[in-house]
């Protein structure tokens, strides 16, 4: 596979207004994906674009519109909305390219383009590569004639076709009546959707972090700071707390004592819950590398299998789709329900959470624990030069480490898709091995980077 210039692990994503997060790659990324998604048949060709809440969007959106636009693609914009609603309006407007503006869980600072084509997936690398190899090419190469430019419309009830979307994806026969749920929106892209949800469905609700200003979203708040959350389920005496990323594409929740419940126990929960519904298919589900060996274990300890990837919600898809899995996730929280969505969607995450709360009777924190964590130690090292994976110093660390953790235990050592950082991951029974090894590889990269 060639180089990758603009696009990481999940789109283009960089710095708001410094190269490649500038109006003029967004103008590029317009151009080409909108030659390489017109075919050559004369029927007009639509392009869908929604965004978070950053400020940063309003450069960002006016820039793709003018590229799409340029190429003779009609554009439709949806303003702020989850990145699961752009996927699934890519499909239900029959559009030939869908475009989500986020960059996630980050902060303000950043931006990023996601794309998905016509059947609401994230596209392919060989795709993205085609595109990035056509973004170099000359601005004005194959532009359309001043009568085939692209026509632009605003759509105003996006947010309103999603809550419909989402209320569908939770079980007819039940209510959230009674329920009192805290829901964090990350000052971000869900700030109307999510509470108009829940509350459409039954529940009193108490919203936080939904009031963006352009800079504030994921700031101290959303799934990537669950404290907040942590302390409105307290003040509110909520039942559950959902915390939700700055697209809304990845969940946390909270029990009702503000305790935080990660990714793989609401994977083990749905999963769980859908088995004995007869709802699971593929005889388990698809998670990534980083999730913890108790969940392996007790899905293992219920006939289930889990299968791993390589981390990235586009790939846990992938497997998902060439297996024919219907639930698969990420311990961050990217949980994805293939029977209703094409990416990982917080809200319907949150939603199956809450139908098994419902029906059980019992109180959040304990369901949260549907299996003991293995003790796991994650460590972040920055570096500014150089590929440090390939020193032979940190080749040998790996090697020993891997060496003292056979059979009790594994290693994970990965480059992050996004940042100049190192990731060293260790998990087995023995805590203190599993320190003392993560430390032990950290400082070959520290000395190599």
């Amino acid at each position: 596979m060639g180089e990758r210039r603009y696009f990481g692990t999940d789109g283009i994503r960089g710095r708001a207004n410094t190269h490649p997060m500038t109006a003029e790659v967004a103008l590029r990324v317009g151009l080409a994906a909108g030659r390489m998604f017109m075919s050559s048949d004369d029927r007009r060709h639509l392009v869908v674009i929604g965004k978070d809440t950053r400020l940063s969007g309003y450069m960002i959106e006016p820039a793709l519109v003018a590229g799409f636009s340029a190429a003779g693609m009609d554009v439709r914009t949806f303003g702020p909305l989850p990145t699961p609603g752009v996927a699934m309006m890519t499909r239900s407007m029959r559009a030939d390219i869908g475009v989500m503006i986020s960059a996630s869980h980050n902060s303000y600072l950043d931006n990023g383009i996601k794309l998905f084509g016509p059947d609401g997936y994230k596209l392919s690398d060989a795709v993205e590569l085609k595109i990035e190899s056509m973004m170099d090419q000359a601005l004005d190469a194959d532009l359309a004639p001043p009568d085939a430019l692209g026509r632009v419309k605003r759509i105003d009830d996006a947010q309103a076709r999603y809550v419909e979307i989402a209320k569908a994806s939770f079980p007819k026969g039940l209510s959230l009546q009674g329920l009192r749920i805290a829901v964090d929106c990350a000052n971000g892209a869900a700030y109307k959707v999510a509470p108009t949800t829940l509350y459409e469905l039954g529940a009193e609700v108490c919203a936080v972090g939904v009031e963006p200003n352009g800079l504030n979203i994921n700031a101290e708040c959303g799934s990537t700071h669950p404290d907040a959350l942590a302390e409105a389920v307290r003040m509110y005496r909520a039942d559950i707390g959902i915390a939700l990323d700055g697209d809304a594409d990845r969940v946390i929740i909270c029990d009702e004592k503000g305790q935080v419940v990660d990714g793989d126990q609401i994977m083990a929960m749905v999963a769980l819950d859908w088995a004995r519904r007869g709802l699971l298919k593929g005889g388990g589900l698809v998670a990534t590398v980083m999730s913890n060996l108790g969940l392996e274990r007790r899905l293992q300890a219920e006939g289930l299998t889990l299968e791993r990837t390589k981390v990235g919600d586009r790939y846990v898809m992938e497997r998902m789709r060439e297996k024919g899995f219907n639930l698969g996730g990420e311990q961050s929280g990217h949980i994805i329900l293939h029977d209703y969505a094409t990416t990982g969607d917080g809200l319907m995450s949150a939603l199956q959470v809450l139908a098994v709360l419902v029906e059980s009777g019992r109180p959040m924190s304990e369901l949260a624990k549907q299996f003991d964590k293995v003790p796991q130690r994650l460590e972040n090292v920055r570096y500014s030069a150089g590929k440090p994976l390939e020193s032979e110093a940190v080749k040998a660390a790996i090697a020993e480490a891997e060496a003292r953790l056979a059979g009790v235990g594994r290693l994970l050592v990965r480059p992050s898709g996004t940042e100049k950082l190192i990731r060293v991951m260790a998990e087995g029974d023995d805590e203190a091995l599993v320190k003392s090894v993560v430390s032990d590889v950290a400082a070959a990269v520290k000395a190599a980077g």
